[in-house]
């Protein structure tokens, strides 16, 4: 098993991070641009206040993975909450634990934060996915997803 560090992402690897990003979108088969993404990111990512966190996955001492997340508010709940945007690792890493250590660290964010859960969503066609979170704990609810162009 190689070496594997989970940790906050830093500057100088954004252009590694909008590379997985895009393979990301096409795993998801979604379309993607990154166009003035990278330096919306870098905004959101290294300014004070902001809402965006992301932690990469370092194998051998080289980005093959990420993780990002949101803190966020359940009106149901009561209660603050993580949502888990994106969690993607290279083909050739997973099925090696590090997607379960991200989940259980992300949970223990969770608990440390006082939220009452981590929540994130994946296509009904993406069924290694959903077959990972279930074997890792995670419950599903059948919703529709909606999108709303501004």
């Amino acid at each position: 098993m190689s070496n594997y560090l989970i940790r906050e992402i830093k500057k100088n690897e954004l252009d590694e991070l909008m590379r997985l990003i895009g393979e990301h979108t096409a795993y998801e088969k979604a379309d993607f641009t990154s166009e003035g993404k990278k330096e919306r990111l870098k905004t959101e990512l290294f300014e004070t206040g902001s809402q965006l966190h992301c932690w990469v996955v370092e194998i051998d001492q080289v980005v093959q993975g990420f993780c990002s997340f949101t803190f966020d508010y359940s009106t149901w709940d009561a209660a603050y909450f993580i949502y888990m945007d994106c969690l993607y690792i290279r083909s050739q890493f997973r099925g090696l634990g590090i997607g379960s250590a991200v989940l259980g660290k992300l949970r223990k964010l969770a608990i440390e934060k006082g939220c009452g859960n981590v929540q994130w969503h994946t296509p009904d066609f993406n069924a290694p996915a959903i077959k990972f979170y279930k074997k890792n704990g995670a419950l599903s609810k059948n919703k529709v997803r909606f999108t709303l162009l501004a």
